[in-house]
């Protein structure tokens, strides 16, 4: 199977106070780097990082093993986001997609393996997401055949978690590895 992770972190953080892809441990390793390493690390072929505020100063963090996609349009909402995400990735042809909000520095690649295996028999059909005590959580997997679906699905603000449940998604306990919390305060 052929994947292609995502990292999501072209949003402006207002919660946070400055956007995420610019957000650094308290090691200082940057967040953005994280995620394309978790997504990497648990299989993806390709790992894409979707920038749009400040897109200059988080494309330099971006590791060289990962492709950025432009996101011009990033005010209006994680829709889209989403959809220059998706429509990158759609490009490259795999056969699902692996979504990671930037936010999730402590996600354990095992996660992205666990979501990858649930697509089942026909992964470019499927729809997979990790939850963590039940809760709806990251990393989510998605077939390539809802790609096109899920971008002309999403508006505003709107993540895709309301048509990954109209499309069965499966859910996928993750909890056991890591918190699944985001991390939207300082």
């Amino acid at each position: 199977m052929r994947t292609c992770g995502i990292v999501l972190a072209a949003g402006a953080g207002t919660r946070y106070g400055s956007p995420k892809g610019l957000a650094r441990t308290a090691h200082g390793a940057p967040w953005v780097r994280l995620a394309a390493d978790m997504l990497r690390t648990g299989g993806c072929d390709d790992v894409l990082v979707a920038v749009g505020a400040r897109a200059d100063e988080v494309a330099a963090l971006v590791p060289a093993a990962a492709r950025t996609v432009r996101v011009e349009d990033w005010h209006e909402g994680l829709s889209a986001t989403l959809r220059a995400a998706l429509g990158a990735a759609s490009v490259l042809d795999p056969d699902a997609v692996i979504l990671t909000p930037v936010d999730t520095p402590d996600a354990d690649p095992q996660a992205v393996g666990r979501v990858m295996a649930a697509l089942g028999d026909d992964p470019r059909r499927g729809l997979a997401q990790a939850t963590y005590g039940g809760r709806p959580g990251h990393p989510v997997a998605v077939g390539s055949a809802h790609l096109a679906p899920l971008a002309a699905a999403v508006s505003g603000d709107q993540g895709a978690r309301p048509y990954l449940v109209a499309h069965g998604v499966a859910e996928v306990e993750c909890g056991d590895l890591w918190s699944g919390e985001d991390c939207d305060r300082r």
